[in-house]
């Protein structure tokens, strides 16, 4: 379906917890108050809005958090999802800890591609911006991702006078493997409206000194606006979202689904299509049967949450068409209030109050 402007939109990111294992600076620093379970979406009222989705012909997914492997059965989701007639693709952020866990049952499941949010390969600029010593366990799940025939993107942000002079080790793991590593410049959303980000189009020149004979590369990569850069002798790719400095907008194909319900048209802006009040307006709120797994498949993390999804065969509901119906109404409506641009350049522009980790990643 097109918005006002012409644009295809197919693609939606769905946020399925704000709970997270990190605690990193522009994300989701210590002492946030998370809501409690019962008031996000359950994987079935998920799988109601994916269908309403897939029928305005939205078909490629990304599932995302907070943290999505720190809720639990996320990968029963995702096979679910990728059930649901008419989806294309289905893809994952993560930050990478639970991944070494998680890669062979995702791919199992048959996930398209997982983004990893990495900003350091420092051990100790790693714990100042996630708050936690994990950098090992993140790498563990890139190569676990990687020996799992996984697609392997890493995402980084660079913020100035914190890691912004560590771009070269991240860039060099696209050398020897088929990674594509993306440089985000800084969302003014949240806690990074205070914190300075870096400059894209400097770091492109920066990436072109030091790598004679770097030129664009017009292959297809996925869903997103990155711009992409072949280096000689790498395996991998560069690429670059630059939504301050180059925007994106005439192109944007996405809408955003917060673990809450709410279906956002821009990540500038506050507004947004509440699902969950069309979900939940018999009050009856749907509950996930807890599936239980033999005790040595039981997973210990300390941050995972309490609540299990059932397995494929218990997971799907008989279909709802009046349900369907206004779910479809409402998405349509999202698609047609769609804003023209952002407004990230402008200090009055951005209306939306929420962290990152409360919106989706």
């Amino acid at each position: 379906m097109k918005d006002r402007y012409g644009r295809e939109i197919d693609y939606m990111r769905i946020s399925i917890t704000e709970r997270c294992n990190l605690r990193c600076r522009y994300c989701m620093p210590k002492g946030i108050t998370l809501v409690p379970m019962k008031d996000i979406l359950t994987y079935e009222e998920i799988l109601e809005i994916v269908r309403a989705a897939v029928s305005c012909g939205i078909t490629k997914f990304k599932v995302t958090g907070g943290e999505p492997l720190v809720r639990k059965d996320c990968v029963f989701l995702v096979r679910n999802l990728k059930a649901v007639p008419g989806v294309e693709q289905v893809t994952l952020t993560t930050n990478g800890i639970l991944l070494a866990e998680y890669a062979e049952p995702l791919a199992e499941a048959g996930i398209d591609g997982v983004n990893i949010s990495l900003d350091t390969l420092s051990p100790e600029m790693f714990r100042e911006i996630s708050g936690f010593d994990e950098l090992p366990r993140v790498l563990e799940g890139i190569d676990a991702a990687l020996k799992a025939g996984l697609r392997v993107k890493i995402n980084t942000v660079l913020q100035k006078g914190m890691n912004d002079t560590g771009w070269t080790d991240i860039l060099l793991l696209a050398q020897d493997k088929p990674i594509d590593v993306r440089f985000i410049e800084m969302m003014p959303i949240g806690f990074g409206r205070m914190m300075e980000g870096y400059n894209n189009d400097q770091l492109i020149r920066e990436i072109k000194m030091k790598y004679p004979g770097t030129k664009r590369d017009l292959a297809v990569h996925g869903n997103g606006p990155a711009v992409y850069y072949s280096i000689p002798g790498f395996k991998g790719s560069v690429g670059f979202i630059s939504a301050i400095h180059e925007k994106f907008c005439d192109s944007c194909s996405r809408l955003r689904l917060t673990c809450q319900g709410k279906l956002k048209f821009c990540l500038c802006y506050e507004d947004a299509v509440d699902l969950m009040c069309i979900l939940r307006q018999d009050k009856n709120e749907w509950q996930e049967t807890p599936f239980q797994r033999p005790p040595q498949e039981q997973h210990e993390a300390q941050h995972q949450e309490q609540i299990q999804a059932p397995p494929r065969e218990q997971f799907q509901r008989p279909p709802q068409p009046q349900l369907q119906t206004q779910l479809r109404n409402a998405i349509r409506e999202a698609i047609l209030r769609k804003p023209k641009a952002h407004r990230f350049s402008e200090a009055d522009g951005v209306t939306e109050q929420k962290i990152m980790t409360q919106i989706g990643g």
